[in-house]
């Protein structure tokens, strides 16, 4: 492939996440650039990484992220690392290039270097391993063995509590409230989501408390509050955007949660006197018949979380200067959107891909604005270069003009993922996820970074929690979001389209 293919910088804008203490959240910058951030990033500045990171660590022993260990915490000393599981996002935990930052990475940063000074080791320290997973992987891969710690903003329920242990909170007398959007209907009591549809992780503490909320209206002879699963990669943020745009009617969310996304969000609506669970508790979790690391991880929590003067410090560092995308689906774009429709089924049928997909990520490179020109000379409404277009892979005139810019870059699409990307099985959904990474970072680049992973012990065939963490490692966070806001931005024209639809025949 000649070298005008190679990638160009791009905006990206991002679905947003985030918030508290030690626990995964994440919101996304917009901004272009490979490792450095621009002087607008909203990345915390004063967060200073330990030079000794924990992925470096994985990459010393690539079997550290799949190998089963069990044990307490004389074995992890005895193996010199203890593996934590987390969740990737963009103030929890989430790299900066080279660079791990975020509330998360720096409580377990101030944890290794605690328990160190405590255990004496000096010259042979124990190195705390970040292993980021989807969210429904927490608790198997802890039980599995294939993690000794997950920090990632768990509520302490029974449920759970049955499964793993806990440590003292880290965080006390949350509640998780009902959030609508603004314009909704009033809702005067729980009573009042009889019926109503709400969206929720299927793995979150929010399903639980949803499900004892339906057990309380069917006893009361009432219809039970119609549950929607959202997708595993959705954190609570993200949610909470979907319902401020108007593309899903309910959800539920922790409070400090709720409060905090509600002074970001205009149209959110946070229902302080619907509450499905009261007094909740945030903790780490562990396997069960782990003494020695309970108590050590009690030891450090009391003196660091919430309230403490470190645990105060964290959450003032990552919760300010947060910048949130644009809802893809809103007013103008929205209207964008509807005329390029019948385009992008062409073009996106005619190569095999989907076209919700390809208008997601058309919205991603131009905000669907075909007069758009970047610096670099890419045009239109999928950012394509002119000596892109012009190559005889893709041979596509006059993409000034918007049907012909969405052919080529959807051709363009196609070439790499026949070139680079038909060697090994991809499911659905990874078919498209390498194409895009592709499309942003350079088809080459991509395919070097599926072969790291795999010496790393990562699955090359997948790309999130896999392949996307050593580009994030690699190229820096530009990539990794371009493909994640991508995601988003899909799943939330799906849901838009899903409720334009007209009901089936006899529901």
């Amino acid at each position: 492939m000649r070298s005008q293919f190679a990638p160009r910088c791009r905006r990206t804008t991002s679905l947003g996440r985030a918030i508290v203490l030690m626990l995964g959240v994440s919101a996304v910058a917009a901004g272009c650039g490979r490792s450095q951030p621009r002087q607008d990033d909203p990345g915390p500045s004063s967060v200073v990484a330990e030079p000794d990171s924990a992925t470096e660590h994985l990459e010393q022993d690539p079997l550290a992220a799949t190998q089963r260990w069990t044990g307490d915490l004389d074995s992890m000393i005895a193996r010199r690392r203890i593996r934590v599981l987390v969740t990737s996002n963009r103030t929890g935990y989430f790299f900066d290039g080279l660079r791990p930052r975020g509330i998360t990475y720096d409580a377990l940063v101030e944890f290794e270097r605690d328990l160190n000074t405590q255990m004496r080791t000096r010259n042979l320290p124990v190195h705390v391993i970040h292993i980021p997973v989807a969210r429904d992987r927490l608790l198997p891969m802890l039980l599995e063995g294939k993690g000794d710690l997950a920090v990632a903003n768990l509520t302490i329920t029974t449920a759970r509590s049955e499964r793993v242990t806990f440590s003292v909170p880290v965080v006390t007398g949350v509640s998780e409230v009902i959030v609508s959007n603004a314009s909704g209907p009033p809702l005067p009591s729980l009573e009042a989501l009889s019926g109503r549809e709400l969206w929720v992780r299927a793995s979150s503490s929010h399903h639980e408390s949803l499900l004892k909320l339906n057990q309380s209206l069917r006893s009361a002879g009432r219809d039970t509050v119609r549950i929607r699963h959202a997708d595993e990669h959705l954190e609570t943020e993200d949610l909470l955007e979907m319902v401020n745009a108007g593309l899903i009617g309910l959800t539920v969310a922790d409070s400090h949660l709720a409060d905090f996304w509600s002074t970001v969000f205009d149209s959110l609506h946070v229902h302080r006197n619907l509450v499905v669970r009261r007094g909740g508790e945030i903790g780490w979790a562990f396997r069960p018949g782990s003494p020695k690391l309970e108590r050590q991880v009690n030891t450090f929590l009391t003196r660091h979380s919430a309230g403490t003067a470190v645990g105060n410090e964290l959450l003032r560092r990552y919760l300010r200067d947060n910048r949130w995308a644009r809802n893809p689906t809103a007013g103008t774009e929205r209207r964008r959107f509807r005329s390029m429709a019948q385009l992008f089924r062409r073009y996106a049928g005619q190569y095999d891909f989907d076209w919700l997909m390809i208008a997601a990520q058309a919205f991603q490179e131009s905000k669907l604005q075909q007069g758009l020109v970047s610096p670099a000379g890419a045009v239109g409404v999928m950012q394509v270069l002119p000596t892109t277009a012009a190559d005889p892979s893709v041979g596509v005139k006059h993409i000034e003009k918007l049907e012909n810019n969405i052919h080529a870059g959807v051709k363009y699409m196609r070439f790499i993922h026949d070139q680079y990307l038909a060697d090994r099985p991809l499911s659905e959904l990874d078919r498209h996820l390498f194409a895009f990474a592709c499309y942003n970072a350079g088809p080459r680049r991509i395919r070097d970074l599926r072969r790291e992973a795999e010496t790393m012990g990562l699955d090359p065939d997948v790309w999130f929690q896999n392949v996307e963490v050593v580009a994030a490692k690699r190229i820096g966070r530009e990539t990794v979001q371009y493909v994640s806001n991508i995601f988003k931005y899909y799943l939330a024209y799906k849901l838009a389209l899903e409720q334009e639809a007209p009901p089936a025949p006899g529901s």
